[in-house]
């Protein structure tokens, strides 16, 4: 596994949790990360990204003012922390390291992370 996601679980409406990606194979600053996630029964769909300089991030409108991308280069590590959560956040989360900037494209991203669950009670 060159990625591994975590730091998901059960949360009320409006809580907040913070997303992990670690590697201990690939150095994340030399990568664009991104982190998608699947909710059950839908496709999976683009949260979030940062490009390597950490200048440029994207998001999906949907979380957009609610969530923020950031990376820890000593700790070799990208977070996604989620704020004011909302029932329509269950999914599962995944991160994704990609060599093509910028891109919200899946396909674009190289390695995946195995998924974190993500459970937002109304």
């Amino acid at each position: 596994v060159q990625l591994q996601a975590f730091g998901g679980g059960l949360v009320q409406a409006r809580g907040s949790l913070r997303l992990s990606c670690a590697s201990s194979q690939l150095t994340l600053r030399t990568y664009a990360m991104a982190w998608f996630r699947q909710a059950p029964g839908k496709e999976r769909e683009f949260v979030s990204a940062i490009g390597w300089s950490d200048i440029s991030t994207y998001y999906a409108d949907s979380v957009k003012g609610r969530f923020t991308i950031s990376r820890d280069i000593a700790k070799n590590t990208v977070y996604l922390q989620m704020n004011s959560l909302k029932p329509e956040d269950t999914a599962v989360y995944y991160c994704a390291a990609g060599r093509s900037w910028p891109t919200t494209a899946a396909y674009e991203y190289l390695y995946w992370g195995q998924g974190t669950l993500v459970t937002v009670s109304s």
